[in-house]
């Protein structure tokens, strides 16, 4: 018998494409809404630091969602396991 494991992906292909695409577009609007902007190199800096803040924290944001989510599934897993063993 054939015990060849296939890599699971959750997410398609196309939506990969998607993310990754919206955020390098949105990253490009972001520097050149700088790059034209007609204020200071220091509100410029400003600006810049902002969006950069808010983008890393949008990614641990993300994460930490994702992991409460599969956090609290396996907890949920393991007591549904402990349930069907003191029924039997």
């Amino acid at each position: 018998m054939n015990n060849i494991k296939k890599k699971a992906y959750r997410n398609t292909p196309a939506f990969v494409l998607l993310a990754w695409g919206s955020f390098l577009f949105f990253a490009c609007l972001i520097l050149i809404g700088l790059y034209t902007l007609k204020e200071p190199l220091m509100v410029k800096g400003y600006y810049l630091m902002g969006a950069v803040g808010l983008i890393s924290s949008s990614f641990t944001l993300s994460k930490v969602v994702r992991d409460n989510q599969e956090d609290e599934e396996r907890y949920n897993q393991m007591f549904r396991a402990q349930d069907t063993e003191e029924q039997h």
